[in-house]
């Protein structure tokens, strides 16, 4: 079952789609619902829920289907994400919650990392060693950041994980965090992550010479499969210091993409990036 965000989402693309299939406007949405513009413009954005006699008869005025109708219901029944984010998990900022809630159900994502190994990808000794250099870090706190992030992890060993490709600089690699044994263990568990099925893992060498300035770019691109009549939303995640953007529109996806593509062509390919890892791995090992 997806998350509350993600069916949140959903049930807001779906709402659009089927208002716009019956040639209406948000505004003949707020009439039927006796309501004001902004609260349908709420709903289609997946910013808030919505209670199922609402629901209904905004579907029976856009002549919806009953099947369809049923399953618009049941995507409307969980709205709230409340209790999700107790005991360890509160370690996530809120600006950071809805992109977890992403990447739980995302089938694709795409992430370039420019500094640091990315969360998903590291291992626990590498965790705590990140942790426990911040000021005033406490044990509970870093074993907290360790259990969350190692959560997250497990979207990679689940029964349909989803495919996940990784663009890292070389910075990533050699950046020490933590001890020379911390960084040998950190690669090889990267060398393992790599001949994984479902994952595709490029490094960005120094000597690029094509694109290799966007690397600084950090960014991720995730998708999360539709099962309604809707495209599959598609998000670009960028992270600063102590917020972060989530962009979905069309034109703010395609631009990414792009960078995508071009990263992936100036990068080393899966077979000389194992190399790099390995190379750079036996240069921390004792």
């Amino acid at each position: 079952m997806a998350t509350p965000t993600v069916r949140r989402l959903q049930l807001g693309n779906e709402l659009r789609h089927a208002r716009l299939a019956a040639g209406l406007e948000q505004a003949d949405a707020a009439k039927i619902l006796d309501c004001n513009l902004t609260k349908i413009s709420r709903l289609e954005l997946g910013q808030s829920g919505i209670t199922k006699g609402d629901l209904l008869l905004l579907l029976t005025e856009y002549g919806d289907t009953d099947e369809h109708k049923q399953w618009m219901v049941e995507l409307a029944r969980t709205r709230s994400a409340r209790g999700r984010w107790g005991g360890y998990r509160a370690v996530f900022p809120e600006w950071f919650r809805q992109y977890v809630d992403l990447e739980t159900d995302a089938s694709d994502m795409r992430q370039v990392q420019s500094e640091l190994v990315p969360g998903i990808l590291q291992t626990e000794a590498y965790i705590r060693a990140l942790h426990a250099s911040w000021p005033r870090a406490s044990s509970d706190g870093v074993d907290a950041n360790v259990r969350a992030r190692q959560e997250r992890q497990e979207i990679f060993t689940r029964k349909a994980p989803p495919q996940a490709a990784f663009i890292l600089s070389e910075s990533c690699l050699r950046r020490q965090i933590g001890s020379p044994s911390v960084m040998a263990e950190q690669l090889r568990y990267l060398e393992e992550v790599a001949l994984m099925d479902n994952i595709h893992l490029q490094v960005m060498p120094f000597d690029a010479q094509t694109y290799a300035g966007a690397i600084s770019y950090d960014f991720t691109l995730l998708t999360i499969p539709s099962q309604g009549a809707t495209a599959d939303l598609e998000f670009v995640y960028v992270e600063s210091f102590d917020d972060a953007r989530y962009l979905d529109s069309k034109d703010g996806v395609a631009a990414y993409v792009n960078l995508w593509s071009r990263l992936q062509a100036a990068a080393l390919g899966p077979k000389e990036s194992l190399d790099r890892i390995g190379t750079v791995a036996k240069q921390y090992a004792p």
